[in-house]
This record gives C-alpha cells, structure tokens and sequence, in this order.
C-alpha cells in the first residue's frame, strides 16, 4: 500500500513536470502560427511549478532528502544522537503543521472569492497542495525520526549487523523517540488553538529553540518558515500570510525556468555526456600542464550552469573525473580540492539557475543579469584552471598530446552538448522564445539528445531523472517559499530602512560599503543554502546598492560570487559535506584540501568587486548599462 503511493505521489508529480516542459514549447508554435498565445498557458505553467515544488518537498520529506545544516552531523551517535534527531524532528512537524493551517486559510479565502487562474481552473484547486504538501511533510519529518530505517540491518556507528535482539532493541527507541518527536504536532496545535501563548510575550526562549533545532539539523524550510510563523504569530497575524508570499512567488512568471533548466541538467547527468564532454575538453586542454585539472573544472562549469547546484556536479560527476585525476599523477589532496570548489564554478555563467532566481526577487532583467555573469564567470574558471596548471607543471603530471584528428573527432561526438549554452542563448536573445520557453526547449533538447541522437538514455533513467528532479526541485522550491515570508516579515518591521540608515550614518565611502558586503555576504553563504540566502538577504542589500550607485546587475553578480564562495566554507559549506559523501573522505580532509581553492576564489570575488567593468562592460557595449 505504501509503495504505491509513493508510486501515484512520484508519478503526478513527474507528470506535472512532464506538463510544464510541453505546454511552453506549444505555446512557441502557437504563437508563431497564429499570432497569439495559447489561454492561460502561463498561469497554467506557473502553478504546475506549484505543485512540482512542493509535491516534490513531500517526496524529500518521505526520502529523508530535505535539505538541512550541516552541523548536525557532527553530533555523535548515541543518546545525544537520539534526542538532536528528536528536537529536530519535532520543531520540523511544529513548524510544517503551522504552515499547513495557513495554506488552508490561504485556499479558503480563495475559494470564497471563486477567482480562477485561467481556462475556467479555480485558484483554490492549484493551491490545495499546500495544505496537503505541508501535512504530509509533518507526518513525514515524525515518522523518520530515529537511527533504524525500515529496511536497515546495520548499526549506524559501527556497521556492523545487528542480532535479532538489537533489532528489536533499536525499533522500540524508534517508536519512542517517534513519540516524542509528535510532541512538536501537539506544540503546533497548540498555538493555533490557543494563540495568545505567542502573542506579546518574550520571544527569546522560542529564539533559543529555533537556534538549537538549526544546529541538530531540522529541515532549512522549518527553521525559516517556523521563525516566520512565530514572529507574525507574536504580532497577532496569521501563518496565512507567509503562505500567501510563499504562492506568489510560486506562481511568478520566470520561475518556472528553474525546474525546467535542472531537468535538462539531470538528463545530461544521467546520459553519457560527460564521459564525451571530458573527452572532447581533454583533446583540446590536454596537451598543456594541468590539462587534465583544466578538464576539470571546465566541465564542472559546464554541468553546474545547467544542473544549479555544485552539489549534483559533483555527485553526478566525481565518479568519472576524480580517478582520472588519481590516474593522471595529480596529488590526492589537489584533486579533491579541486573537485570540491570546481562543483559550484557555473554559478555565474548563463543559464545559472541563481542569477534567474536573483533576476526574479530583485526585479531586473534576466537577460542583463546573464551577460554580467559570463565575464567574472570566465574569470574564476581560469583562475581555478591555472592553479591546475601550476599542480601539473609541479607534480608533472600526465599530458594527453593534442592531435587534430582527435580534437575534432571528440568535438564532432560531443556537438549536440556543446551546442545546448548557444541554444538557450539564442533563444532567449533572438525573440524566440522567453525564458521559461527556452528552459522548455533546452530539456526538450537534453532529451531528445541523450535518449534518441545517442541512445544513452533508457525509459528506467528517463523516470529516474524526472523523479530527482522533482525532489530537489521540491527541496529547493519549499524554502524558497518559506524564505518569501521571512523577507515579508523582515521587510513589513522596515529592516531595510534601518539597514540603508545605519550604513550612510557608518559608512564613508563605497569602497569600504563593497567591502563591509563581501565579509557580509560570506557570513551569509556561511550560513544559509544559496537559494533562501537570495529570497531573504538580496530585498535588505538591493537599497543600500542604490544608495552608493552600485550598478544592480554587479550587485547581484558580487551576491552570486559570493555565495559560490561560501559552499567551501570550512566544516558547514555544502560542498564539503558533498565531497566528504561523494569521496569518502574524511571533513576535515575535505576542508584542508579545499582552503587554497577557497583562497584562490577569493581573490577572484574581490577582483570581481573591485572591477565593475567585468560585469557591466559587455552590457555597455550592447547599450544595456
């Protein structure tokens, strides 16, 4: 009975992907055919990306997926192991049940008002998923509490198999520390019933809670949605209201992009087009010191432009590239340092899923945010690649002679990947097609690549594809929406005011306002997942960029720049635990082989901060500066 409802969750899900990749494409044809748009194609999409986000938050939720700090796994196993898994579960079922009431206060507002979204579809419809996503997630977060998962046989600390006894054992703890951890549904009722226990009392003990449940690794979604609902709950408001900025961002018309460009990243992934991607890269990098290391992190970049996240680059691609490192004679250190920061290399480069996301919260132009990215993209790409240059002059590692023969051959088996970044170029600066139409037509051409030119794509991958996507969609999309009602709130007690009022009374000079944001900003990729980070903190900066005549477009690259920065953070950024998962190295390894990595992109996003013209120069030259 279980399985097949994960089967029908798994499935609507995929075929809401499904959905939302034909429907722009048709909308191209249409509209070329006959002059106009198909109706309510947009709204359509747009609420598909709905119901994508957060039916896949609940499949994360079930697969224990749900992204969280990193900081709880360095809790020990044992008691103190129990009662983190404990908190942080309970604050998780807390916070997600009091976003679930909201998302039902939120819908029957709506259908009292019996608005549609189009082509006769009731607004309340596309928004029952929030109520149901949001109560699955808290029965889920409960349900997985504990060391012993339903099909382990092994102890946790020690791998070893347990005897039938210790079996029994450790499912009893699992069923008391389930219920204990309901104790946080019983904390969540119990605010919405009797809500004057949050209203205009002291918030540090409940400020306290959230800190600690953030540390033990409660689910990011919690810790942002929960600090939302208790602050509008403190001041007498309804958790409805951060559902209400959680569905208009939703529902905007670019963000469907994002799934729709990670879908085209995850059927890349599952092909063969890295093995022909490193091939082709190789016959022309090879040949110099440090080919392979140029390689690299080359064709990391090219997979996190598509993919949006360093952590499925290197997941997707440390199993082929780190052994031809090893084979190659680079160092083992080197090789995992490179590989680590080399994850999140792309994040500048268009069609980067963030430089969407931060065009869409700060309201410019996508295509303006684009063309600032490549230039300080180029730019730590090289600044990594020569230090992979300098690692294979000094380690004299393997070269690969360069041969026109093979050049070509590997570039003529890899064209079709190597024309995907021109295509959603073109289309997207030609007129053809929007943003969204593009992501639409790049994973169309991914699929139609991968399982039909080459064939590498068989029905199982293609399900699996979707299905990964909708999950870390799903885990993404859920904090941003979250994240919305945070910034709300932030921005509703004039944070921003005060923030633009105190750095004109501290502040002289612009140069020392980049340089307070930089320190600023890498404390917040320290801290916070890249996406929520965007939601939260770029309303607060985009007013003081304006009031020291900081161009929007280099904003909001120096606020990429150093969120990418962040991932390598020592012992919480995200690709070190990624690396440490994907490699089998040790955290502290993982840090020592990534901090000249972490100096070398440093200096780059100083560079990058410090010279306005890498950003703004080319948009000058087309007149759009």
């Amino acid at each position: 009975m279980r399985r097949a409802a994960a089967a029908f969750e798994d499935s609507v899900a995929s075929l809401a992907l499904l959905v939302m990749v034909i429907l722009p494409l048709l909308e191209i044809v249409y509209r070329r055919a006959f002059g106009q748009g198909i109706p309510a194609s947009g709204p359509i999409v747009q609420h598909l990306t709905l119901w994508v986000g957060f039916l896949g938050a609940a499949i994360a939720a079930r697969e224990g997926k749900l992204l969280a700090l990193a900081t709880g796994t360095f809790i020990p196993h044992g008691i103190w192991r129990r009662a983190a898994d404990i908190l942080a579960s309970a604050f998780g079922a807390c916070a997600a049940l009091l976003l679930a009431w909201g998302g039902y206060q939120m819908m029957m507002i709506e259908r009292e008002a019996g608005s549609n979204i189009g082509g006769g579809i009731p607004t309340w419809v596309t928004q029952l998923v929030l109520p149901v996503a949001f109560t699955l997630i808290a029965v889920r977060v409960v349900w997985k509490v504990g060391h012993l998962s339903e099909v382990s046989a092994v102890d946790a600390s020690t791998g070893k198999e347990l005897t039938a006894r210790e079996k029994a054992a450790a499912e009893r703890h699992r069923w008391i520390d389930r219920g204990l951890a309901s104790l946080g549904l019983v904390a969540g009722l119990l605010f919405l019933r009797v809500p004057s226990i949050l209203e205009n009392h002291s918030l540090w003990p409940a400020a306290v809670v959230v800190v600690a449940a953030a540390i033990v690794g409660t689910p990011l979604f919690a810790i942002l949605g929960g600090t939302a609902a208790l602050l509008f709950m403190h001041d007498g408001v309804t958790p409805a209201t951060i559902l209400i900025e959680t569905y208009t961002l939703s529902v905007s018309p670019t963000l469907p992009a994002i799934p729709l460009f990670t879908l085209a990243g995850f059927l890349l992934a599952e092909g063969k087009a890295s093995e022909r991607l490193l091939r082709v890269f190789r016959a022309f990098f090879g040949w110099i010191p440090g080919g392979t290391a140029v390689v690299c992190a080359v064709l990391c970049s090219f997979f996190t432009v598509f993919t949006g996240g360093s952590g499925i680059t290197i997941l997707a691609l440390g199993g082929v590239l780190y052994p031809a490192l090893i084979k190659d004679g680079y160092r083992e250190k080197f090789s995992l340092g490179l590989l680590t920061a080399s994850g999140s290399l792309g994040l500048l480069l268009p069609p980067s899923l963030p430089l969407i996301l931060y065009a869409v919260v700060a309201q410019i132009s996508i295509q303006d945010v684009f063309i600032g990215g490549i230039l300080p993209g180029i730019l730590l790409t090289t600044m990594v690649s020569a230090w992979g240059v300098r690692e294979g002059i000094v380690s004299r590692a393997g070269r690969y002679p360069f041969t026109v023969a093979e050049a070509l051959a590997s570039a003529w088996a890899a064209k079709w990947e190597l024309a995907m970044p021109a295509l959603v170029i073109v289309a997207m600066f030609s007129g053809l097609a929007t943003a969204v139409e593009a992501s639409a037509l790049t994973a169309l051409y991914a699929l139609v690549v991968q399982a039909f030119i080459h064939r590498d794509l068989s029905l199982r991958a293609l399900l699996r594809a979707f299905g990964e996507c909708v999950t870390v969609i799903g885990g993404v999309l859920i904090i941003l929406g979250v994240a919305m009602g945070l910034t709300n709130y932030l921005v509703g007690i004039q944070l921003p005011a005060r923030l633009l009022e105190w750095a004109s009374t501290h502040i002289a000079s612009r140069l020392m306002f980049l340089l307070v944001l930089n320190v600023f900003l890498l404390a917040v990729g320290w801290l916070m997942e890249i996406y929520a980070a965007i939601v939260v903190v770029v309303p607060l900066i985009v007013p003081l960029g304006a009031a020291f005549g900081i161009h929007p477009v280099h904003l909001g690259i120096i606020f990429i720049a150093n969120l990418e920065l962040g991932f390598l953070t020592p012992l919480v950024g995200l690709n070190i635990f990624l690396a440490s998962y994907r490699f089998k190295r040790p955290v502290l390894e993982v840090c020592a082989a990534a901090l000249p990595m972490m100096a070398i992109l440093g200096i780059g996003v100083l560079v990058i901060t410090y010279v306005p013209w890498l950003t703004t120069g080319i948009l000058t030259l087309l007149g759009r500066g």
